[in-house]
Formats: structure tokens, C-alpha cells, sequence
């Protein structure tokens, strides 16, 4: 069943939990601020290896890995993707780790009208008048944070850019998402276990040196990493495009009520003014998408 179709299932159970997975996922990371969010990103790229490995052996889908391997514009393609993961999984860990989870929340709000944008800037996608509102609010909202706090929130807007240019990227790699992401952490491998190596060495690494429990967590990084990635990819495949977007809101809400009662983070009156601004320019983009795709329904019907 295509996307066309309707919603399978399968894809709803696979899309559901990955967007869960993912809301849930500051709480873990929380459990890891005493660490470099560098040195967890290492992590994260060091153990998703053998899982999404075993992942493409089980599924006999090596040969597409194979293939990219031995194609220049292929690993060119990957060798971007994984440097745009990298800085976001940075940010995102960074932003955990140092009280900043509304920001973090913000920047996924932000990344759907952000990609509308830059489809009408580099790709000359026509926007619509409802599309137009959406971004001016979603810009307006980030005025206001950032006249409020004296700075611009960094960690939000690193987040919606470096997504952002991942998911554009992405759509140009030439393989299918689960071979793509392996070939993302095949890439970035040897940093990693050089950078962790480096660690240990110069005693400033946690891995197998700190107590048996943050050696744990950071083994457990490359589940909490590739798993959800997984379940996103097999997920996509069973949805329309207007299911995916509804429940892409589902993670950032579940981070942003993490940020609020379980971190305590405080919800000032800027953020009670911008969080109320984004969540409007959503539910404009979300209407006017719908009816964009409404006549494209009716011939399958």
C-alpha cells in the first residue's frame, strides 16, 4: 500500500513509537550530563554500528551498502549526511545536558515551517498565503525569545537548520534509509573510536573508567539511537504524507512537557508568549497542507 492509499497498521504502530521513542529520549540523556555531549555522540555512533548491521544482514540488504561503498558520489553524499546528523545529535545532547530542553523542544516545533522555507529558497517550491503566516509567526515567536533573553537561542535554531539540510540531503542519497543511516555510522566510525580512544587515553574518557552504570548508558546509546530511526524508516513507508505530519508534533510536545515537569525548566513570559506563536503557525501549516492535498486524494477515491 502506498502512501496514496492510506495508513496501514503496521506503519502507524512503527511511526508511533519511533515519535514516543524520541519523546521519551531526553530522560535517558538527562542520565548522562555528567558526561561531554561529545563524547556521547561518539557513543551513539560507536554502538548504532552492529545494530543497524545486524539489522540490513537479517533483512539480506547488504548489496545496496556494498554498492554505495564502491560509488564516489554515493559516499560524497553520506560523507554530508553524517556530518549534518553529527552536529545535530551534538546540539540536541548539549542542549539535554544543560537545561536548555524548551529550546531543543522549540527547534523541532520550528523544523517543519523551516523546510517549507527552504523548498521555496533553494528548490523554488510556491508557497501558499496560510505557509507565508505560518513562517512569519514561527519567526516572530524566535523575536521575541530572542529580545527577552538579550541572545539568540542558538540551540533551537542549530537544531531546525541541521535537520533541516539533513532531510534535504538525505532525499538525495541514493539508497534506501536503513542502508543509508548504517552508511552514516560506517562513516563517522573511525572518528568515533579514535576521539573515545583518545579519551581514555588522556583520562578524560567515562567509558569502562567512571561506575558500571554510565558504562551501561553509554552502551545503550546506539539502541536508543538506531532503534527509533528504524521504526521512523519502516514506519514512512505504510503512512500518507498528512498522517506524518501530524504525528511528527508528537515528540517535541512530549519534550517540551519533559522540560516542564520533570526538568522544571522555567517557562517564562517570553516562552508563554513564543511556545502559544509556534503552536499557531502549526496549526495554520497543518490546514493549509491538508487542503493542498485534498484534490490530489480525490482520483484515487
Amino acid at each position: 500500500m502506498s502512501q496514496a492509499d492510506g495508513d496501514t497498521p503496521r506503519g502507524l504502530m512503527f511511526a508511533v513509537s519511533a515519535y514516543v521513542f524520541w519523546g521519551f529520549l531526553p530522560l535517558y540523556m538527562k542520565m548522562l550530563s555528567h558526561i561531554s555531549a561529545a563524547e556521547v555522540v561518539a557513543h551513539r555512533i560507536i554502538w548504532s554500528v552492529p545494530i543497524a548491521a545486524g539489522l540490513l544482514i537479517i533483512l539480506g540488504r547488504t548489496g545496496d551498502l556494498r554498492a554505495a561503498l564502491r560509488s564516489p558520489r554515493t559516499l560524497a553524499m553520506g560523507c554530508v549526511t553524517a556530518a549534518l546528523i553529527t552536529v545535530n545529535w551534538g546540539i540536541y545532547v548539549w542542549a539535554i545536558t544543560s537545561d536548555r530542553a524548551l529550546e531543543a523542544a522549540l527547534g523541532y516545533y520550528i523544523n517543519p515551517l523551516f523546510l517549507v522555507a527552504l523548498g521555496a529558497l533553494l528548490l523554488r517550491e510556491r508557497l501558499t498565503r496560510a505557509q507565508l503566516v505560518a513562517i512569519a509567526l514561527a519567526a516572530c515567536a524566535v523575536a521575541v525569545l530572542t529580545i527577552s533573553a538579550g541572545t539568540v537561542p542558538w540551540a533551537a535554531l542549530g537544531l531546525t537548520v541541521s535537520w533541516g539540510f539533513y532531510a534535504l540531503a538525505k532525499k538525495q542519497l541514493p539508497i534506501g534509509p536503513n542502508q543509508g543511516f548504517l552508511l552514516e555510522v560506517l562513516i563517522l566510525f573511525v572518528p568515533a573510536v579514535a576521539y573515545v580512544t583518545w579519551l581514555g587515553l588522556n583520562g578524560q574518557g567515562q567509558f569502562m573508567i567512571g561506575d558500571a552504570g554510565t558504562t551501561w548508558l553509554l552502551l545503550g546509546c546506539g539502541a536508543v539511537t538506531a532503534i527509533p530511526l528504524i521504526c521512523y524508516a519502516n514506519g514512512a513507508k505504510g503512512l500518507r504524507l498528512t498522517t506524518i505530519a501530524i504525528l511528527q508534533y508528537i515528540a517535541p510536545t512530549m519534550i517540551f512537557l519533559c522540560a516542564v515537569l520533570v526538568f522544571k525548566e522555567p517557562f517564562g513570559q517570553a516562552r508563554m508568549i513564543a511556545f502559544p506563536m509556534i503552536w499557531a503557525a502549526l496549526v495554520i501549516y497543518s490546514v493549509s497542507m491538508f487542503r493542498q492535498m485534498r484534490p490530489q486524494r480525490r482520483p484515487a477515491v
